[in-house]
């Protein structure tokens, strides 16, 4: 249990110190972008990949996979019909607002608190998987159809999808996984190099990014604030950990699985909120709650369940 303990210990005191980078402007205004950049497009890729490889390829890719998409799932249709019914809200705000309360943060502070917490980078690749290949494709395209008219197409989706650096570091990872190969040393090297700068940047970044924050300041959006958070905290790993208990999974396993669904609101989707002009109070709130929160729900859930 300290062990878990501490693990929030590292996380945050690194979150910390990248809040006081960013109050006092050191690296200027675009110092948070830039870090995040490095971080999603440089450093983490690799880092997925030499995870992955060195994982169980056929464990990511069962059970705990099908529980990232299925909580995940539930919670956003959860949220969805109180939007839709009782707030009256229109089908792509309600789009929106259900990945608010259903994806998570499985980048910035997912892989940290499995390396930290969990003991192993690859718990997060399920979900990782999930959100990348799977839901963002899918959103993204409703989203394209519900604002602008426009209707993809199949090369277009599948373009989108497997040029995201993540996946290619996933994908990329399962293949060397399945297959046994192994990079050589003169490669391996500095991959592993450039991977390491993966977790402090996307800490400083994150601690960065939370500095003139103001949440719950518009009364008109603070009901699906407030549902949406409710969702993302609560509702979704609890569904994680009855499907867990439903398919068998027990021990670390289901512990692994319910942290996972228990990480705050992804910070990116602020950035397709703002895209499609739907739900960017609600999508920049319940980010910015939940990451303050989700912290409180996976103290809890560690005590109950590591």
């Amino acid at each position: 249990m300290s062990g878990v303990f501490s693990g929030f210990f590292i996380i945050w005191a690194v979150i910390g110190v990248g809040f006081l980078v960013g109050r006092s402007g050191f690296l200027g205004p675009h110092g948070q972008v830039v870090l995040s950049k490095l971080a999603f497009y440089v450093a983490s890729p690799p880092l997925l990949f030499l995870t992955i490889s060195q994982a169980d390829v056929a464990q990511i890719l069962s059970t705990p996979l099908l529980i990232a998409m299925l909580s995940a799932w539930l919670t956003m249709g959860l949220y969805a019909g109180v939007s839709r019914f009782a707030f009256k809200r229109d089908a792509a705000t309600v789009v929106m607002g259900s990945q608010a309360a259903g994806q998570v943060n499985a980048a910035n502070l997912g892989i940290p608190i499995a390396v930290f917490v969990l003991g192993d980078a690859s718990q997060v690749a399920p979900v990782m998987l999930f959100q990348l290949a799977i839901n963002s494709p899918l959103y993204l395209t409703a989203m394209d159809t519900l604002t602008d008219g426009a209707r993809p197409t199949p090369g277009s989706i599948l373009k989108n999808t497997f040029t995201n650096p993540l996946i290619v570091g996933s994908l990329l990872g399962i293949l060397f996984g399945a297959t046994g190969w192994h990079l050589p040393d003169l490669v391996l090297q500095p991959v592993e190099l450039v991977a390491g700068a993966s977790i402090p940047a996307m800490l400083l970044a994150f601690g960065m990014s939370l500095v003139g924050s103001r949440p719950l300041s518009d009364k008109r959006e603070r009901m699906d604030t407030l549902l949406a958070s409710a969702a993302k905290l609560f509702v979704h790993p609890a569904l994680a950990l009855l499907l867990g208990h439903l398919l068998g999974l027990e021990g670390h396993a289901l512990y692994a699985t319910v942290i996972m669904a228990s990480l705050p609101t992804a910070q990116n989707l602020y950035v397709a909120a703002v895209r499609y002009k739907r739900a960017t109070t609600v999508s920049r709130d319940t980010v910015l709650v939940t990451t303050v929160f989700s912290m409180v729900t996976m103290a809890i859930i560690a005590v109950v369940l590591s």
